[in-house]
């Protein structure tokens, strides 16, 4: 079985700033591309525990609006990503 540190040609990881509220609550704000580009999240649609079902791995899925496109973001175990 693979580890979460085994390369995964469907899973791009990404680094996002989020908030996290008195409940416990976290909400992605922040998109950051490993060019050093930034893409705020416009609006998070949903959030769910979900498998990906591209790349592999179970745990939250935010659907979310960002740069005028609907972009599923996971967290699993701390470590954010999106599908290629």
């Amino acid at each position: 079985m693979p580890t979460t540190d085994t390369p995964n040609k469907h899973k791009i990881f990404v680094k996002i700033t989020a908030e996290h509220d008195t409940k416990g609550n976290i909400r992605p704000i922040l998109l950051h591309w490993e060019d050093g580009r930034k893409f705020e999240v416009d609006k998070v649609l949903d959030a769910r525990p979900a498998a990906s079902l591209k790349a592999g791995g179970y745990g939250m899925r935010y659907t979310c609006w960002i740069a005028n496109k609907q972009v599923y973001l996971f967290c699993v175990e701390g470590r954010w990503f999106i599908e290629k």
